[in-house]
Parts: structure tokens; sequence; C-alpha cells
């Protein structure tokens, strides 16, 4: 069998260079290095492949006939080769992609649109679709192919569906400057129990979560004013309707200064864990892969933070 001689990328590109110029120094400063490693490549290239690429003339480098199928062929490579440069470079910037995710609403209010701004930076062309669900929407958005995954604050079993640690916060109370929490360091469930609550329906999967503080101390609790979500609680709270217990990612926007609204910390141990679920039939693209580390990054950032 006869031996094969190949080309690599480079030495097609010293080619093409000293095809176009139709000097060395000329080529050099198309591929912008030096001369004496053009002359090496062009040297070891005819030597391997045993035939006269180019004839010296007055100082020019002229094809020679048997070399003019060749060249024919390189400009063709070429072309593909920028092609593809451009499809890469499109690429880079997201062109031409779309990711649809989901998220349910104490994360979706702050911490997903900061990640959508991390991917946009990362990806300025890349197009986004961002849907707000309650987290028993998340099997239908994912199995009649609605989008890559969901951001959960609860799991569940589900043959089709596996879900992966996102990050873990923790609860907070939520008091009005004028209500007597918002004067303490730090509040215990027994404190907080003892005055009437705005909350999510206990039955609610997120309301469960935030409703658990009590529960597993026994303690009777009144929610006076029940809400579907953490905004329209906080609200409420801003009018001074009653006290909350709400995750550090719901009020993540409230750290600092504010007019209306006190954070105090819970004495107990109030861990919210938080959740990508996805199909467990299909891969998620890389771009979905780079939107869950910049939204883990953002909670992981707010949880280290702390109410400071």
């Amino acid at each position: 069998m006869a031996n094969e001689k190949s080309l690599t990328l480079r030495q097609i590109e010293v080619l093409r260079a000293v095809m176009v110029a139709g000097s060395i120094a000329g080529a050099a400063r198309i591929l912008n290095v030096a001369q004496p490693g053009i002359s090496r490549t062009m040297k070891h290239l005819e030597a391997s492949l045993g035939i006269k690429l180019f004839t010296r003339s007055g100082g020019r480098y002229v094809p020679t006939p048997e070399s003019q199928q060749v060249f024919l062929q390189l400009q063709e490579v070429h072309k593909k080769l920028l092609h593809l440069q451009v499809s890469i470079g499109q690429m880079e910037r997201g062109h031409d992609v779309e990711i649809s995710l989901a998220s349910v609403p104490s994360i979706a209010n702050v911490l997903v649109p900061r990640a959508a701004a991390g991917l946009k930076a990362r990806y300025p062309d890349i197009r986004m679709n961002i849907e707000i669900l309650k987290i028993e929407e998340a099997i239908d958005f994912l199995l009649l192919g609605k989008g890559q995954f969901v951001c959960m604050s609860h799991r569940f079993d589900h043959p089709s569906i596996v879900f992966e640690h996102l990050a873990v916060g923790n609860l907070v109370c939520v008091a009005h400057r004028d209500h007597p929490l918002a004067r303490l360091e730090r509040v215990s469930a027994a404190d907080i129990a003892a005055f009437p609550l705005i909350g999510i329906d206990p039955a609610d999967p997120y309301g469960a979560i935030l409703a658990d503080i009590f529960s597993r101390q026994g303690l009777d609790f009144r929610i006076e004013i029940r809400a579907r979500f953490g905004t329209t609680v906080l609200g409420l709270v801003r009018q001074n309707l009653g006290v909350a217990v709400l995750d550090n990612f719901t009020v993540a926007e409230l750290h600092g200064p504010d007019r209306d609204i006190r954070l105090v910390p819970i004495v107990e141990k109030t861990p919210f864990r938080t959740y990508v679920a996805r199909r467990s039939d299909l891969e998620i693209s890389g771009f979905a892969e780079a939107f869950i580390e910049l939204l883990r990054g953002e909670m992981d950032a707010v949880t280290r933070r702390g109410l400071s």
C-alpha cells in the first residue's frame, strides 16, 4: 500500500500564504510570523511530498505546473476553513441558539434574571425563553418538551425526571420596620408563631417548606393572610399586615437598607434546598449547563453574604 501524505492545517496556511504573496517575506507578513519559519516549512513540505511546488524566479515563488491542481484544492479547503471559523465564532456568541427553561417563583424573581445577564454577557447573541411555573406544572413542561430544565424548590419521584442539586439557602423572618420582631437581632420559630402570619398555603409544596419550621416543633401558627407567591407576601408585609417566613433567594434584593422591611435571621437551622429538574432520557445543551452554573454561583453568593 502506498504511503499517503497528509497536510496539517498549519502547512495549508503556509502554502496558501506563499501562493497568494508570491514570496517568503510576503507570506511571513500575512501570517505575522518570522521568515525562517516559513522557509523551513516549505523545504520540509517539498521534501516530504517529493514534488517541487514552486519555482524561484527573481525572488518570486511561482507555482509549478504540477502543483496547479494542488492549489485549486487548497483554495477550496481555505474557503471551508473560513466558513468553519465563522460558524465557530457565531456559536461562541450564541448565534441562532435559544434555550428554554422554567423556574418556580422563589428562584425566578431575583436569581434567574441575574444568571440570564451572566449568560448574555458570555453569549451576546443567545435567545432565552423563561417561564415561571408552579411546582406541579414542571412535569408537563419537561415531558411535553417545552424546555430543557426547571429550577425547583421541591423534589418528587418521577420515572422520567431526574433532580440535581442546585443550591442550599435558608429561611428568614420578614417583618415591617414598625413590627416588634423587627427590633430583634434574631428570632425563634416560637417568636414568629406568636404573631399573625402572612404566608403560602401549607398544603402547597413551597408553603409546606416554609411552615415546616413551626410544624417540626409542634407550634401552633396562624396564617391570617394567604398569598400564592413570595412577591405578594412581601407586598403585604410592606403594609404591616403581619410577619412572614420566606427563603433568602426570594428576598435577595432586599439586602441592605429598605425603608419598610427588615429581614431577621432565624435561630433554628432552616435549610432551603433547591434543584434542577430535567428529563432523564435527554441531555441538556452546553448553553443550558452554563446557565445552571451561573445560577448556582448567584445563589451561593446570596447565601454566603447572609443578611449583611
